[in-house]
């Protein structure tokens, strides 16, 4: 029996974490040690650095999707460090898990091991739920964090508009 070929998907959502340089090399080094402990060989690593998974629209995402849709089938497994690093959208996390089924491709998350029982499906799309509501509300908290951070008169980021400065905040 030949083993298990696995890819490996890694992603964070900003440039901070990007130039942290710590969540992607720790998510390829988790996903590699559980290979090797199962046996399973590392055939190709895919990165979305500063990609939001509340979208499909992430280079390396899409590149992994066509690369399992391939009549030779290069891999058997992606292996993801959670499931909010595949996606953060309902939508797409079920369409994307249906046609990787569809080419005998399995999605395995490292901290959340479950298995093709009622109970795991079930469990697995409570975590699809809560993923993406995460995102969402993380989004409506930084809007109003912003709308607020604004009408106290401080600066948001970005290019300060033409005719001002910006000037350092010592309320701090």
């Amino acid at each position: 029996m030949s083993p298990v070929r696995v890819v490996l998907y890694a992603r964070v959502s900003s440039h901070d974490q990007v130039q942290r340089d710590l969540s992607i090399p720790a998510q390829l080094d988790a996903g590699r040690a559980h290979a090797r402990q199962n046996g399973w060989i590392v055939v190709r690593e895919y990165v979305d650095e500063a990609e939001s998974a509340r979208t499909d629209d992430r280079p390396q995402f899409q590149r992994m999707i066509r690369d399992a849709r391939k009549a030779t089938n290069p891999f058997d497994v992606i292996m993801v460090w959670k499931f909010s690093r595949f996606a953060r959208n309902r939508t797409d996390s079920v369409t994307y898990k249906a046609l990787l089924r569809k080419h005998s491709v399995r999605l395995v998350s490292l901290c959340e091991p479950v298995d093709d029982s009622a109970s795991g499906r079930l469990f697995e799309g409570i975590i699809e739920v809560i993923d993406e509501f995460y995102s969402a509300n993380l989004a409506e908290d930084t809007v109003r964090g912003m709308v607020k951070n604004a009408s106290l008169g401080h600066y948001n980021g970005g290019t300060v508009p033409s005719g001002y400065r910006l000037a350092r905040d010592d309320t701090d």
